[in-house]
C-alpha cells in the first residue's frame, strides 16, 4: 500500500528531527556491543546488540517480549504468516515471547546494524498502566503479539540517556530504573500503547495468552490439548484458540511444533545429536514425522541443514 504525500512529509520530518539522536546513540550503543553478539548491560534486562552482515538466510528462534530501537541497519522478522520490517525510523515491541524467523537486511562493517532491547516486565508494565491509564484502559483495536511505530525523539533521547549511565555505576543503580520508567511510559502513551498495555493486564486475553506459552515454553516436549491451555489461560477452550491465534499469528499446535523444532535444531547443532535422538527429545514419536515437518520448517531435512549450518559456521570463523 502506498503512503500519501502527507505521510511521507511527516516521516521526512520526523526523520530529520530524530537523525542527530540517532547518531549519538548508535555511538553508544556500538561502544557497549563492541563486536557482533548481544551484551547486557549494567541494568538487567537491557542490552546492547550487533550485527556486521546481513543474514543470507533466515534465522530461526524465540524472541521474548522486549521493546527494540534500531538506531542503525534494518530487519525483517517473521511471525507465523506476518512479516515485520523495522528500522532507525520504526520501533518495534513484542508483547509475548514467540517463535520467529529473522533476518538482518542491512548491516555492514562500516555500517553495523546497532539494537537496543529492554526486555518486557508484566508486573513493571502494570504498575505504569495504573499510573499512564488511570480511568481504565481505552479499548485495542487488536492484540497481536508485534507492534511497530515511528521512531519517537522522546523515546530515543531517553534511551541515549540510559545507556549513558551505564559508565557510572552509583547512577546506573539509582537512576537507570527510572529511566526505563520512563521509556515505558512514553511507549505507552504512543500509538501502540494500548496493545503494550494488555501485556501487564491480569485479566486481558493478552495475558492469558502469556500464561499458556509460558508453560508451553517450560514443557514443549510434554503431549498437551488446547482444553488444558485453556483452563490455565482461565478461558474457553473456543475463547482461548482465538486469543492465542489473534496474538500470536499461530495456532497452539503450531507454536508447540515451533518450539520443539527449534530445540531439535538446536541439540543437534550444539551437542552433536542425532536426528532420531534429538526427535525424541523434543517429544516426536515418529522419526518419519519430525523429518518431514523438519523440512517444511526450515527448507531442508535435519542432517542436510546441521551440515550446512556447521559449514557456514566454520567459513565465518577463518574469515
Amino acid at each position: 500500500m502506498r503512503a500519501s504525500d502527507n505521510q511521507v512529509n511527516r516521516r521526512s520530518e520526523s526523520g530529520s528531527a530524530v537523525e542527530p539522536i540517532l547518531s549519538r546513540l548508535a555511538g553508544l550503543i556500538g561502544a557497549y556491543a563492541p563486536h557482533d553478539g548481544r551484551f547486557e548491560l549494567r541494568v538487567p534486562g537491557v542490552h546492547a546488540i550487533r550485527r556486521s552482515r546481513v543474514n543470507a538466510e533466515l534465522m530461526h528462534g524465540v524472541q521474548q517480549s522486549a521493546f527494540c530501537i534500531v538506531a542503525q541497519g534494518a530487519k525483517s522478522v517473521m511471525v507465523g504468516p506476518d512479516v515485520y520490517e523495522y528500522d532507525a525510523s520504526r520501533m518495534i515491541v513484542f508483547s509475548v515471547d514467540v517463535p520467529v524467523a529473522s533476518q538482518v537486511t542491512r548491516a555492514s562493517p562500516a555500517e553495523p546494524y546497532l539494537c537496543l532491547r529492554i526486555d518486557l516486565d508484566p508486573g513493571r508494565v502494570a504498575a505504569l498502566v495504573l499510573k499512564v491509564f488511570p480511568h481504565g484502559l481505552p479499548p485495542a483495536r487488536d492484540s497481536r503479539a508485534v507492534s511497530v511505530t515511528d521512531a519517537d525523539a522522546n523515546i530515543l533521547n531517553a534511551a541515549a540517556r540510559l545507556i549513558e549511565l551505564m559508565s557510572q555505576p552509583g547512577d546506573a543503580e539509582l537512576l537507570a530504573p527510572l529511566v526505563v520508567d520512563e521509556i515505558m511510559i512514553r511507549l505507552l502513551r504512543s500509538p501502540v500503547g494500548t496493545r503494550v498495555a494488555q501485556f501487564g493486564i491480569a485479566d486481558s486475553g493478552v495475558q492469558g495468552v502469556a500464561k499458556a506459552i509460558s508453560w508451553l515454553r517450560s514443557n514443549f516436549s510434554q503431549s498437551m490439548t488446547v482444553e488444558q491451555l485453556a483452563e490455565l489461560a482461565s478461558m474457553s477452550e473456543s475463547s482461548f484458540h482465538q486469543h492465542f491465534k489473534a496474538v500470536t499469528a499461530m495456532s497452539p499446535l503450531q507454536y508447540q511444533k515451533a518450539l520443539r523444532l527449534q530445540e531439535a535444531r538446536r541439540l543437534m547443532l550444539s551437542t552433536m545429536m542425532d536426528a532420531g535422538n534429538a526427535s525424541r527429545q523434543v517429544g516426536y514419536l515418529s522419526a518419519s514425522q519430525f523429518s518431514r515437518e523438519y523440512g517444511r520448517f526450515f527448507g531442508n531435512p535435519p542432517t542436510a541443514d546441521i551440515a550446512r549450518l556447521r559449514e557456514e559456521t566454520m567459513a565465518s570463523e577463518t574469515e
